[in-house]
């Protein structure tokens, strides 16, 4: 089971990845390009969140 904390922090990181992913497919139609930049940003941003949302 995980706690609410990492249910949080990991569903606001996919989020991010997601419409970071999607920005970057609409500004440029490649697809591998699009997915590298959403999961740089749900990876960046799962490790700013787990420091920024307390416990």
């Amino acid at each position: 089971m995980l706690t609410t904390h990492s249910a949080v922090v990991i569903l606001s990181a996919a989020f991010i990845g997601v419409v970071f992913g999607f920005l970057t497919y609409a500004a440029t139609p490649n697809l591998p390009a699009a997915v590298i930049a959403g999961l740089t940003a749900a990876g960046a941003s799962f490790l700013g969140l787990r420091q920024v949302i307390g416990r």
